[in-house]
């Protein structure tokens, strides 16, 4: 046969011959790199692949004696040798690159894709909103008109820089504190699409009523800015009754919602202009538990049972808001900050520097959540200082405080 003939043989046989020793190659190229970490020698390789193309070789001799007398041979035998250093150049890089501690943790963390994370500052955020209709929890009755299209209207804006079971957790508790629902459910996409499936409220007012008191509505003048939880003095003539606000609605929250409700909402959940244009952050269609506009209004107020009667007997009661103080928790991260120092939450994702006491010298580890310790998306398994022993691993989450400096180099070395 001609040359070119027998090149074209060589090439054929070469490929039919060498799956076998690629496949064996890149197989334990793979293995050896990613449990060993060590790269398997590449005059291994060789005498692998051409032990195992010798055996599919010597049966194919046998079948044509003249095989090994052709150019052909040494053309087949560079091909299995190509091939063999192919895949085990593959399967080695397979091995180096593959996560060695994969778990369902990681695997559940999944974040949100960076085309919707909106960056204010130094910090990232997300707006959430839901997609498809809002769903019926089952074993409850449906959802009235008014609080379906407040969901489906609706938007948030929560951290980016958390996974989405922590994402989907925060949205739930905020929608059941928004609206005193019984149940909610949330999924939440990569893109920041949420699928919401919720029951209507149940008793909201009668669990909200302290054992030992009543609950009291009385048409008044309500401060701006009212909300659940407040303490307030209701002044009834020459009586001072002391109570707790349970809820609150003023004339200008139901004017509020009444032409929120009005406005028709576009696919992407804005509402409509009347030229047709789509406002770029529409405002909730039903004021939240958080606060009252102020005005004539009517307040549900929690009272001893003593003071019922006075109070419904009162003609024209004043509502007075008693102050709380500073909250002390604010008061602590503000001296925080006077000092210089910041509070920062991040993942771990290299430990290399971890163990080197220098990298820790001006940053204090406040709390950390261990990788293996959150189930279910539930926030479980926090262990603050100084009970903090076993060193830090890649996936644990950490509160860390220093300065802003240190911090700022911390996260650096060992921040996902």
């Amino acid at each position: 046969m001609t040359l070119p003939v027998e090149i074209l043989l060589g090439l054929y046989l070469g490929l039919l011959t060498g799956i076998v020793p690629a496949f064996v190659a890149g197989s334990l190229g793979f293995l050896v790199r990613y449990f060993t970490g060590v790269t398997l020698p590449g005059f291994g390789v060789v005498v692998l692949a051409l032990s195992i193309a010798s055996v599919q070789g010597g049966l194919l001799g046998l079948v044509e004696p003249d095989i090994a007398q052709s150019p052909r041979l040494l053309v087949a035998v560079l091909v299995v040798l190509m091939l063999a250093l192919y895949a085990h150049n593959q399967g080695d890089k397979l091995g180096a690159e593959l996560p060695r501690r994969l778990s369902l943790t990681s695997i559940r963390q999944r974040t949100l894709s960076a085309d919707v994370v909106e960056l204010v500052g130094t910090m990232g955020q997300v707006t959430v909103r839901p997609t498809g209709e809002i769903r019926d929890m089952e074993g409850y009755p449906p959802l009235p008109p008014v609080l379906r299209g407040t969901l489906k209207n609706g938007s948030w804006k929560l951290p980016a820089d958390i996974p989405l079971s922590e994402l989907e957790l925060r949205l739930e508790e905020r929608l059941r504190t928004d609206h005193d629902l019984a149940d909610i459910d949330v999924t939440i996409d990569e893109q920041a699409r949420a699928t919401i499936t919720a029951a209507p409220p149940s008793g909201g007012l009668s669990r909200r009523v302290p054992e030992g008191q009543r609950a009291v509505t009385i048409a008044t003048l309500v401060p701006t800015g009212v909300a659940r939880g407040d303490e307030v003095l209701v002044r009834t003539g020459e009586r001072t009754i002391t109570g707790t606000v349970l809820s609150a609605g003023t004339e200008i929250d139901a004017e509020q919602a009444d032409t929120a409700t009005t406005k028709p909402p576009t696919e992407d959940g804005t509402t409509a202009l009347p030229d047709g244009e789509p406002e770029s952050d529409p405002e909730p269609t039903e004021r939240s538990t958080a606060s009252t506009a102020g005005g004539v209004g009517r307040v549900t107020i929690a009272v001893a049972r003593r003071a019922v009667t006075s109070l419904l007997e009162a003609e024209s009661p004043r509502l007075v808001v008693r102050s709380r103080g500073t909250s002390q928790e604010f008061e602590a991260f503000a001296l925080i900050r006077r000092s210089g120092y910041v509070i920062r939450r991040l993942t771990v994702g290299s430990t290399d520097a971890v163990d080197d006491p220098a990298s820790e010298t001006d940053v204090t580890m406040l709390a950390v959540r261990r990788q293996g310790s959150e189930t279910g998306g539930r926030r479980h398994g926090w262990v603050f200082g100084p009970g903090i022993e076993r060193a830090l691993e890649s996936g644990d989450e950490v509160f860390i405080a220093g300065p802003e400096a240190a911090i700022d180099e911390f996260v650096a070395v060992i921040g996902r």
